[in-house]
């Protein structure tokens, strides 16, 4: 799998894997009805936007993007956001992708990373991140609401890089 930048190229396919995943409202806090514009618009206003290529040359298999979490005092602290296509799901790509933003993190001189919103359910993020060390520091309780399990809590996970 060959992960690098963002190409003008790629828009489309990254907007259809956002689309997709707003569309399923188990992941995000964006509308389920966002159409490309504006998925595309939040994605690539980030200091990093990088894509992963499908190893069997399918396309592309996912993306992230990644910049301060904060601004000012609170800016050495990253945040990254990340979406695997439906078709490359359980396949590693997640994984891949996350190393290579923490690589990317610490390379740009971050000093931790934070995530704000991990949905609970979510499990096979949130076992993603407990296995790269993550730690869930807070909990939000009840703070998204999941189209099959109705309520349930937002994770705030965060590591030192």
């Amino acid at each position: 799998m060959l992960i690098r930048d963002v190409a003008p190229e790629d828009h489309r396919a990254v907007a259809a894997m956002l689309v997709e995943a707003y569309a399923a409202g188990d992941t995000y806090c964006e509308p389920t009805d966002a159409g490309p514009d504006h998925a595309l618009r939040g994605w690539l206003d980030h200091r990093v936007v990088r894509v992963a290529e499908d190893a069997r040359g399918r396309g592309l298999a996912g993306t992230y993007h990644l910049g301060p979490n904060r601004f000012g005092p609170g800016a050495h602290v990253a945040n990254a956001g990340f979406v695997v296509s439906a078709a490359a799901r359980g396949q590693g790509t997640g994984r891949a992708l996350a190393e290579e933003c923490l690589r990317t993190a610490r390379a740009l001189g971050f000093r931790a990373m934070q995530f704000n919103a991990v949905v609970a359910t979510n499990r096979p993020a949130v076992r993603l991140w407990h296995t790269l060390g993550f730690e869930v520091v807070g909990r939000v309780p009840g703070a998204f609401e999941h189209p099959a399990e109705g309520e349930v809590d937002l994770l705030v996970m965060h590591r030192r890089l």
